[in-house]
């Protein structure tokens, strides 16, 4: 072999090799970039994921912070409504009172409550009190079951306020007293802080 033909296959042989190392290195940096492309593709679809799992836990929150809001309002709404028609039964419910006043069941009722105090205090000394509109009915009550009986200095609307003062005690069926217990104990059966309803009194 000439030194030509060898000077050739030298160069031959080092082309070849560095034509091997050249293609290895290529093969080796391509999968490296697609092996940094896969990772950054998973990096941005879970970034991706937890963006929208943020954005919709944000939403959730906003929404259920307008819920309450809303659910807030309406209820204050409907309390308002509710003591507007309660202000409007109870005005409705003394008109009816002061019309069964003057009617002969409101005098029975006096009598019931004047006998029903005297029988509880026995022989105790006992004055009844009666809303100064009533004193036409004084006297002749005061006769009838032979005790002391006052008008009161103050109207409670109607009834009678028994006082025993030997028992320290006070028997209030007052009109008044009544339509106060009568408007708290009243509902219209509607409870908007569960959702549901429950009965009214």
């Amino acid at each position: 072999m000439t030194t030509e033909e060898k000077l050739q296959h030298f160069l031959d042989f080092c082309m070849e090799d560095v034509r091997g190392r050249s293609g290895k290195m290529l093969d080796d940096y391509e999968a490296s970039l697609e092996k940094t492309f896969e990772e950054h593709k998973a990096n941005a679809s879970d970034r991706a994921k937890m963006q929208i799992r943020i954005q919709k836990e944000t939403i959730k929150r906003e929404m259920n912070k307008r819920l309450s809001l809303e659910q807030l309002e309406l209820k204050r709404k409907v309390s308002k409504k509710q003591e507007e028609l309660k202000d409007m039964l109870f005005v409705e419910l003394r008109d009816y009172l002061a019309k069964f006043e003057s009617s002969p069941a409101y005098y029975q009722l006096l009598e019931q409550q004047i006998k029903a105090a005297k029988d509880f205090s026995g022989d105790e000394h006992m004055v009844i009190f009666m809303d100064p509109a009533d004193e036409k009915h004084m006297s002749r009550l005061a006769y009838q079951y032979g005790v002391r009986i006052q008008a009161s200095d103050q109207s409670f609307l109607g009834g009678t306020i028994a006082v025993i003062p030997a028992k320290n005690i006070l028997i209030d069926n007052s009109f008044s007293k009544k339509l106060v217990e009568a408007r708290q104990n009243f509902s219209f059966g509607v409870e908007l802080a569960d959702g549901g309803e429950s009965d009214g009194k």
